[in-house]
C-alpha cells in the first residue's frame, strides 16, 4: 500500500509543464516472431537534435515535449484527505483499453499496440509495443510477470530486466507456447469448430477471436482467459501449459473473475448469463483442471460486461449493460442474492474493488464508489471528469493517515477519450442518508436483468464506436 503514495508522487503536477498539450514524434520498431522473444527498440526525435535509435532507450520525463501532458489546476485535491481528482494525462495515440497499477508502476495498454509503463514522474524506456494491436487486458502476477490480453487471442508474457528498477521490459514468451502449438497443429484431433466467419475451425489451444479479459488465482498458481470464441481457457503460470479451454456460453465471454476462495471461477457474457464454475482435478492427471458448471448465477437481456469480487467477504459484483451492479453474498458454499446498485444511466463497463470500496465505470463517462456496510452499500463520490466511455478502472487502498484514521483509497480509470484519470477517495465522505437500494441476503437461483439502457443516451457515445461498443449497445 505504502508504494503507492510514490505512484500519486509521479501524477502530480510537473510546474514546468505549460497549459497546452504537447507531443514528441518518435516511432518505434519491433521485430518479432509473435511467439518468442521480440527484439525491440525506440527511435525518437527531440527538437532539434537527430533521431537516435537504441534498444530500451534512457527513460523519458514528462517534460513538455513529453507525450503525456499534466493538465494545470487538476493536479492535486484540495485537502489531502477529500475525494477528487489527483491528476489527468491525456495520449494521444490510442484510446485506454486497460491497465494495471501494482506498487510504484503503472501500466496502461491502448489500442494503438503500446503498453505504457510509468513510474516516478516520467514515462520509463521499458514501454513495449506488441505486434497485435489493441491490448485489451493487462494483469501483473506477484513474481512480476505481466499478461497481456489481445485482439490476436493471443496472452503474451513480459518481465522487467530489473525487478527493483523496471527501466526496460521484454517479451519472454506467449501462450500458447510455440512448441504446444505446432504440436497441436499437426494433431487432427487438436481442432475444434469455431463460430468466426472464414475460419471454421482452429487449435484448441489458442483462442480464435478476441482475449476479452484476464484474471489470476495466485494461489492455484493460474490464469484464466475470457474470449469472444465464447470460450475460457486455463493456464498453469510456472510452465505456461494450457490445462483446460471450456466452451462456456453462446455468445463473447466478456469478463473472467476467479474467486480466490472453494476453487470457484465466474463468467460473464454477451448472452446476458453469468455463470459459476467449480475447480476440481481432472482425471488425467499431471495437474490437469476440470472446470464443472456449478449453478447460471444470473440470466437477463441485458448483456454482462463485467465482474469483480471481494475475496476477503466473499461479495461478488457483475456490471451490465442496462447500467446496473448487482452483487451476491458467498456464504456456505451458495450465492444469495445482495441487491442492486444504481447510479449509471448507460452501460457499466468495468468495475473493481477494494477493501470495502466498489468502484464502477460506465459509457455514460462517470465512475460511481461506493462503500460497503455490512449488508448495506452508501455511495461514496461520482466521479466526473472524462469525455469517453470509461473503459477500465483499478483501485486500492493507502495508508491510513491522520488521528481518525479514515480509510483512502485511489482510484486509476482509462477512457476511450484517450486518458487516464487518478482520484483519489476517503471512505469517510458519504452522506449518512445517502444509501442505495438494498436487500437482505436470500437464496434466488436467477436473477433476470432489465433491457438496455434508452436508446436517447445511444447518441452519446457515437465518436467512441468500437467492434466492443457495438456488441454492448446492441445488447
Amino acid at each position: 500500500m505504502g508504494n503507492h503514495q510514490k505512484l500519486l508522487h509521479f501524477f502530480r503536477q510537473d510546474p514546468a509543464c505549460s497549459p497546452r498539450s504537447f507531443s514528441s514524434s518518435s516511432t518505434f520498431t519491433s521485430v518479432s516472431d509473435d511467439d518468442g522473444h521480440s527484439c525491440s527498440s525506440y527511435a525518437t526525435t527531440d527538437g532539434d537534435a537527430s533521431p537516435t535509435t537504441s534498444r530500451y532507450a534512457s527513460s523519458t520525463p514528462p517534460t513538455p515535449k513529453s507525450p503525456w501532458a499534466h493538465f494545470p489546476g487538476l493536479a492535486t485535491t484540495a485537502e489531502p484527505g477529500a475525494t477528487g481528482l489527483v491528476a489527468s494525462l491525456v495520449k494521444e495515440d490510442g484510446h485506454v483499453y486497460s491497465l494495471a497499477a501494482t506498487g510504484n508502476v503503472l501500466y496502461t495498454g491502448t489500442d494503438s499496440r503500446n503498453v505504457r509503463v510509468w513510474r516516478d514522474n516520467r514515462e520509463l524506456a521499458g514501454s513495449f509495443r506488441t505486434a497485435s494491436g489493441l491490448v485489451k487486458a493487462i494483469v501483473v502476477a506477484a513474481d512480476g510477470r505481466i499478461f497481456t490480453g489481445h485482439q490476436d487471442g493471443k496472452v503474451r508474457v513480459w518481465r522487467a530486466d530489473d525487478a527493483a528498477s523496471p527501466a526496460a521490459h521484454r517479451q519472454v514468451g506467449s501462450l500458447p507456447r510455440l512448441a504446444d502449438y505446432l504440436r497441436s497443429a499437426v494433431n487432427p484431433a487438436g481442432y475444434v469448430q469455431t463460430e468466426r466467419k472464414g475460419r471454421k475451425r482452429a487449435v484448441w489451444l489458442r483462442h480464435s477471436d478476441a482475449v476479452s479479459s484476464l484474471s489470476l488465482d495466485e494461489g492455484a498458481g493460474l490464469l484464466y482467459s475470457a474470449s469472444w470464441d465464447r470460450t475460457f481457457k486455463v493456464w498453469r503460470v510456472s510452465d505456461s501449459k494450457c490445462l483446460e479451454s471450456v466452451r462456456a456460453h453462446d455468445d463473447a465471454v466478456n469478463t473472467v473473475a476467479a474467486a480466490g476462495f472453494d476453487g470457484v471461477v465466474f463468467t460473464g457474457s454477451a448472452d446476458g448469463t453469468v455463470k459459476v464454475w467449480r475447480r476440481e482435478m481432472s482425471a488425467k492427471g499431471g495437474g490437469a483442471t476440470k472446470h464443472v458448471l456449478e449453478r447460471v448465477l444470473r440470466e437477463g437481456e441485458s448483456a454482462v460486461t463485467a465482474i469483480a469480487v471481494s475475496p476477503e467477504d466473499r461479495v461478488v459484483y457483475v456490471g451490465s449493460s442496462d447500467g446496473l451492479v448487482t452483487y451476491w453474498y458467498w456464504i456456505d458454499g451458495e450465492a444469495r442474492y445482495g441487491g442492486v446498485l444504481k447510479g449509471h444511466k448507460m452501460a457499466v463497463m468495468c468495475l473493481a474493488v477494494a477493501g470495502n470500496v466498489v468502484v464502477s465505470g460506465s459509457a455514460d463517462r462517470t465512475l460511481c464508489v461506493w462503500r460497503r456496510d455490512g449488508a448495506e452499500h452508501v455511495s461514496l463520490a461520482v466521479l466526473a471528469g472524462h469525455t469517453g466511455p470509461v473503459k477500465c478502472v483499478a483501485v486500492d487502498e493507502e495508508e491510513p493517515v491522520g488521528s481518525r484514521g479514515d480509510r483512502r483509497f485511489v482510484v486509476y480509470s482509462g477512457s476511450l477519450d484517450r486518458s487516464v484519470k487518478v482520484w483519489r477517495l476517503s471512505d469517510a465522505d458519504a452522506p449518512a442518508t445517502e444509501q442505495t437500494h438494498t436487500a437482505p441476503p436470500q437464496p434466488l437461483p436467477v436473477w433476470r436483468g432489465q433491457p438496455a439502457a434508452p436508446a436517447a443516451y445511444a447518441g452519446a457515445w457515437a465518436a467512441y464506436q468500437t467492434p466492443e461498443l457495438k456488441r454492448v449497445e446492441a445488447a
